[in-house]
């Protein structure tokens, strides 16, 4: 017998409570957290107006932006990496250098892995065809590699949209969109928060590129490991660059550096590391939700009358006046 499927009815915004924007960053199995960021909203009784993804955050904020309820997308999530997704998974779980065996022996390709195929798998049944059904506004980073620049995706099929910002070089073939070569969106910008525009009060960035991690038992990584790793300490340098010059309104910087980001058979183990991101982001909503820090005029929030909800940092924002609390590495010393 086939399920019901688990949708949230979005009604309209009421006119007191603020616009929000939500940016998800990439970060490969660590992006699994996602999940319960959108429970957190859930919970809330809240919804983005608008959602900018890259990678993994695409995916989920495809699911979310499309109006299915997190426990249906949780349920499929855990179910898919459990059960039907035991081939990927367990080429994703094995060791590093049997990976790069079993790439010694395939015949020269783009990559390993279809990630329009993939999708077909990952992605719950329900998330919208085309940009145009989506019930929340989702813009999607990917990576011209010919022209080296970002592609922001906001029309169009929607999946062949989200398999060009998770399609991480070496792993994922490209996807061809309009004539363009399309790859993971996180080697431009891994944590989007700017792309959610001047049409919101709020801006909430959901960082889960990682940090440092601690090295394995020979103390070298091998060539697979620095291959796929490579690009998420590229990714991380992106965000701390981009937080010394602006930042988010409400900043979540989940604490799943132990985590690799091909991991994803340790899916129990990243959302249980994720519940405390999921409570603080819930603290600082309604933090402002329940003050008189966003005023209202004319029934829409004035948001650069916000007030700071955490430590301050080194370099202020040039725009919006507030502190934020940062990764420890951008924290003056001292």
């Amino acid at each position: 017998m086939t399920k019901a499927l688990s949708r949230i009815t979005l009604a309209p915004l009421p006119p007191s409570r603020p616009r929000i924007g939500l940016a998800l960053g990439g970060g490969g199995a660590r992006g699994l957290a996602h999940i319960l960021i959108i429970e957190a909203f859930e919970e809330l009784g809240l919804r983005p107006a608008v959602i900018a993804g890259t990678s993994i955050g695409a995916i989920f904020g495809a699911a979310m932006a499309s109006g299915l309820k997190a426990s249906h997308i949780r349920a499929h999530t855990e179910e898919t990496l459990s059960q039907r997704f035991d081939l990927v998974r367990g080429l994703f779980a094995a060791r590093a250098d049997r990976q790069q065996k079993f790439f010694s022996l395939l015949p020269l390709r783009p990559a390993l892995l279809n990630p329009e195929a993939l999708l077909d798998l990952v992605l719950p049944r329900g998330v919208a065809a085309d940009f145009s059904s989506l019930a929340i506004p989702l813009k999607v980073v990917a990576t011209d590699f010919y022209g080296q620049e970002a592609a922001i995706l906001v029309e169009g099929p929607l999946q062949r949209a989200v398999a060009a910002s998770m399609a991480l070089p070496a792993i994922f073939q490209p996807v061809v969109i309009d004539g363009r070569a399309l790859m993971d969106g996180g080697l431009v910008n891994p944590l989007p928060f700017d792309l959610i525009g001047a049409g919101v009060d709020i801006t909430i960035a959901i960082d889960v590129s990682g940090a440092g991690r601690e090295p394995n038992a020979s103390g070298m990584p091998s060539a697979f490991e620095a291959l796929v790793a490579s690009s998420q300490i590229l990714q991380h340098s992106i965000v701390r660059e981009k937080l010394k010059s602006s930042q988010p309104d409400i900043y979540i910087d989940v604490e799943v550096d132990k985590f690799h980001v091909l991991e994803f058979h340790r899916f129990r183990e990243i959302l249980a590391a994720a519940a405390p991101a999921k409570a603080a982001l819930k603290r600082q909503i309604e933090k402002i939700l329940g003050s008189n820090t966003v005023p209202l005029i004319d029934g829409v929030a004035d948001a650069g009358a916000m007030t700071v909800l955490a430590p301050e940092i080194p370099t202020p924002a040039p725009k919006k006046r507030r502190r934020l609390a940062l990764p420890k590495s951008l924290k003056r010393k001292g």
